[in-house]
């Protein structure tokens, strides 16, 4: 064996600097058998691993009704942390899908086997991965014990962490719960992307809207936009008067989300408001108002919407045109009037979305059939309806109204 490592070296030896090119040959080579041989092994591993999980799911499915209801010992089971982990895995995905009497009897064996207070430890005491895995498990449970451990964890340094709680805490839909996203808001501001955050604030706020309210009077920049959002959204009647005084806030995304929320509140209340922030300097403020007086169905919105075809945003005329085909009244009537308007580009806007309603036939019948009109004035409709221009003389007026502005 000496012998023939010594032949080797010397065989080497007599390849002068070619030396080191052999011996970098053969590190590659060693270093790939090493790689081919890890990922081998690491397949081997996976597939003994899947295959034993597989087993095991099985067999609790089978018996998973004696599991949950205690029948077979919770030590039979608990104590190994990979059946552990099948269990819990298994209620889980039962929990996603159930209805109110079984996520109850769910509910209730993850207390009493003890895996939510497990849970709650392991988002307590660990960091990192483990503590996003315990974060995302107990908020998928919804179970209102976990809210303040979900609630720590939004103080979190790791980003993932803090994103993890947030949803858990949104998954809970609970006041408590938007409570601690609150005070968390109050004290951080804003660390999370807007939109997870809106949707917990959301999810978490429909039940008692009126958490909101405190943080939105007394919040600053981007925390109130997204309050105002999320207030929009969930809005009751009993708010009328906050949503009143949001629509004088000097914000516009607080004015929009004002006009979003009108339709939940009194009537007469709303079209006053409403009507005044139809008119405002902003254009998604008109537009979300314009949307709020299509929603209310209110006859006294008509004048405001038909007006609003003749907007300088393309946007608040498309809504305002599908408003106005949705609003209860005489087709023709209104139609007479958005003409009248002189507006080429409201016109479009109406004609479109009487399209989109598929209730053209029914105003061309309404026009043909219609007695009070004389023929003039049919023939001068029926042209604007069909071709989508204006009668000559508004056209040319609403052309120098156009050349004054």
């Amino acid at each position: 064996m000496d012998s023939a490592m010594a032949s080797v070296f010397e065989a080497l030896a007599k390849l002068g600097p070619a030396t080191f090119v052999v011996k970098a040959i053969v590190a590659a080579v060693a270093g790939d058998v090493l790689l081919i041989g890890f990922i081998l092994l690491r397949r081997a591993y996976r597939k003994r691993y899947f295959a034993r999980r597989d087993a095991r799911v099985f067999e609790f499915r089978e018996k998973w009704g004696a599991i949950i209801s205690g029948e077979i010992p919770y030590r039979a089971w608990r104590k190994n942390a990979f059946k552990r982990r099948i269990v819990e895995e298994i209620a889980l995905n039962e929990l996603d899908t159930a209805n109110s009497k079984e996520s109850a009897r769910l509910l209730r064996f993850l207390r009493s086997s003890g895996l939510i207070e497990k849970r709650i430890f392991e988002a307590r005491r660990h960091r990192g991965w483990r503590r996003r895995n315990a974060l995302v498990a107990l908020g998928r449970t919804r179970a209102p014990e976990g809210i303040h451990a979900l609630a720590d964890a939004l103080r979190d340094d790791d980003n993932e962490n803090r994103l993890a709680a947030l949803r858990g805490l949104g998954r809970m839909a609970s006041p408590e719960a938007a409570m601690e996203i609150l005070a968390w808001l109050a004290e951080h501001g804003i660390q999370v992307p807007a939109l997870p955050l809106q949707s917990a604030l959301i999810n978490c706020c429909r039940e008692r809207p009126q958490v909101l309210i405190p943080y939105l009077q007394h919040g600053t920049g981007e925390v109130r936009e997204v309050l105002a959002r999320v207030m929009s959204e969930v809005a009751s009647p009993g708010l009328g008067e906050n949503l009143m005084n949001l629509a004088e806030d000097d914000l516009p995304e607080l004015r929009a989300a004002a006009a979003r929320a009108m339709p939940t509140t009194n009537t007469y209340q709303a079209m006053e408001t409403l009507t005044q922030l139809a008119k405002d300097q902003v254009w998604y403020v008109r537009l979300r108002a314009v949307v709020a007086l299509g929603k209310i169905k209110n006859p006294e919105a008509t004048p405001l919407l038909i007006e609003a075809l003749g907007d300088a945003s393309r946007l608040v005329r498309a809504r305002a045109g599908e408003a106005v085909v949705a609003q209860p009244g005489d087709l023709l009537a209104i139609f007479e009037r958005v003409v009248e308007l002189g507006d080429r580009y409201g016109l479009h806007a109406y004609l479109a979305a009487l399209e989109n309603a598929a209730m053209r036939p029914k105003l061309e019948a309404e026009l043909k059939n219609c007695i009070r009109l004389s023929a003039e004035e049919k023939i001068r409709l029926e042209q604007a309806l069909e071709s989508g221009k204006l009668p000559a003389t508004q056209a040319m007026t609403a052309a120098m109204a156009g050349a004054d502005r």
